[in-house]
């Protein structure tokens, strides 16, 4: 199988044999191709004021990337799965990176990384994410992750459309020397390990478990909430916890990723490790967009019931969730959100009337999907993520308001948690929302989950709900609160 160069793309392509390689074969097909790009005569670049993007790549047979990613030891680490786990990207190494260092309002961070998409190539993915809030000042435990940080890797493996495949890229600004970029390409190919089983290493014992905020200040704070909401002008705000798990070593990060005890749950997979020893990973039901040109799907996600402590199957928690008046309040809060918030830069807004529920192993929610499309004038992703980030599923209504209680309530940095994490290319875009997640700091894990707070609601029980939503990371652990 022979992938094809597109007309006019600076790509360089490696022809497979009849047969789709393995690993060390798709390696040892590589580097002969970069080895044959370092024989031909240097291509004329006198005048050249744009960068290029050579890439060459190889179909390869059937190999999980999570176990591939785990045996290489070249940084940044990077995971993308979709939802319906029909796509996905494992990366290391960085052939070109966007970051956004600086504080200052979301809006500003979104617009930045539209100008410099605007100067890459089309067919170019890059995968990252931004911080929740970035008025907020990211503290010493989010070092290594930027307040916006989307990473092109220097080598991938990829599966669409059904077919997998490993590449390599070289990102060459104006300048660089090209020889000396494909010569690093060979060193890093010549590196990288073909073993295809997944590294062995455990996870430590769990010798501490801490919360911030403790149980009496969660309850105080949802109490001082409930108290606005009496007060009016405010209807929905998340109050957010930070979980703090110690170890007696080193945690491998990559053991979370590897290990999610529930494969079949209808979510997506966000791994991000920029550093050795310092990783993101969420693995989040909620979508917040997936844009192809013009074409826009999002969805409202809100509304939740634990099935484990209502001892239901699927059938009982949904028929609960659809006759819960607090579940559907808050549903419904998002909905209309949603639908105000694309009618500026949309037409076509279709919103589904008929409510589902998400079932996953320990929870269910209320979901329903939305597709749209963008105005020529807004057909951007500074402009999707603008109106849509936060939703109300991890901010509030209203937006403004919620988000600032939240900066004065909350007593600890949410980094990228409930921030927009995913993939984009010139083109398109998926992002998900990074709930349901945790950050891994050698021997520390933290662990980020909310609940959302509407007039009525019970801090108890919302604290019981939280709990409910880090279990599935925490059944990595194998070890229970």
């Amino acid at each position: 199988m022979c992938l094809k160069r597109p007309e006019n793309e600076p790509y360089n392509t490696v022809p497979a044999d009849d047969s789709i390689p393995m690993m060390h074969k798709a390696l040892q097909l590589l580097e002969e191709s970069v080895k044959a790009a370092l024989q031909q005569p240097h291509p004329q670049t006198d005048g050249n004021t744009q960068p290029v993007l050579i890439t060459f790549s190889t179909a390869i047979g059937r190999i999980e990337g999570q176990e591939w990613l785990s045996r290489q030891d070249i940084f940044p680490r990077l995971f993308w799965m979709n939802r319906e786990k029909s796509e996905w990207t494992a990366g290391i190494g960085e052939a070109d990176r966007i970051e956004i260092a600086e504080n200052g309002p979301n809006d500003l961070s979104f617009y930045q990384l539209d100008e410099a998409m605007k100067l890459k190539n089309p067919h170019a993915r890059y995968i990252g994410g931004f911080c929740f809030n970035n008025l907020q000042k990211q503290d010493q435990l989010w070092t290594g992750f930027s307040p916006g940080l989307f990473i092109l890797p220097l080598v991938s493996l990829e599966h669409r459309e059904g077919l997998t495949t490993l590449s390599c890229s070289l990102w060459l600004k104006p300048g660089d020397d090209r020889k000396k970029g494909l010569e690093h390409l060979l060193t890093t190919l010549s590196s990288l390990s073909a073993d295809p089983t997944p590294d062995a290493t455990g996870i430590p014992e769990m010798t501490k478990v801490s919360y911030c905020p403790d149980k009496a200040l969660w309850v105080e704070s949802c109490e001082t909430i409930l108290r606005k909401f009496e007060e009016g002008g405010l209807e929905k705000v998340i109050l957010a916890r930070q979980t703090e798990l110690a170890f007696s070593g080193k945690v491998p990060a990559i053991r979370y990723l590897l290990d999610y005890p529930y494969p079949e749950n209808s979510t997506y997979r966000f791994y991000f490790e920029p550093v050795a020893g310092h990783a993101f990973i969420s693995f989040t039901p909620e979508r917040l967009y997936r844009r192809e040109g013009d074409l826009l799907q999002t969805e409202a996600l809100a509304g939740t019931i634990t099935k484990d402590k209502i001892k239901a199957d699927d059938p009982i928690a949904s028929a609960l969730l659809l006759n819960s008046e607090k579940d559907i309040r808050e549903h419904r809060f998002v909905m209309d959100t949603i639908y105000r918030e694309l009618q500026p830069v949309c037409t076509d807004i279709d919103m589904q009337e008929q409510v589902d529920v998400l079932q996953l192993n320990r929870l269910a929610h209320l979901y329903a999907r939305c597709r749209a499309r963008l105005l020529p004038e807004f057909c951007n992703d500074s402009t999707v993520l603008r109106q849509l980030h936060p939703t109300p599923a991890v901010g509030g209504v209203p937006r403004e308001e919620a988000m600032a209680l939240i900066l004065t309530t909350e007593p600890f940095c949410r980094g990228w948690y409930a921030a927009p994490v995913g993939w984009l290319s010139k083109d398109a875009a998926e992002f998900a929302v990074g709930i349901r997640s945790a950050l891994i700091n050698e021997d520390r894990v933290y662990l980020y989950s909310g609940a959302g707070l509407l007039q009525g609601s019970d801090p108890e029980s919302e604290w019981e709900e939280v709990d409910q939503k880090i279990g599935d990371i925490l059944a990595i652990t194998q070890q229970t609160l």
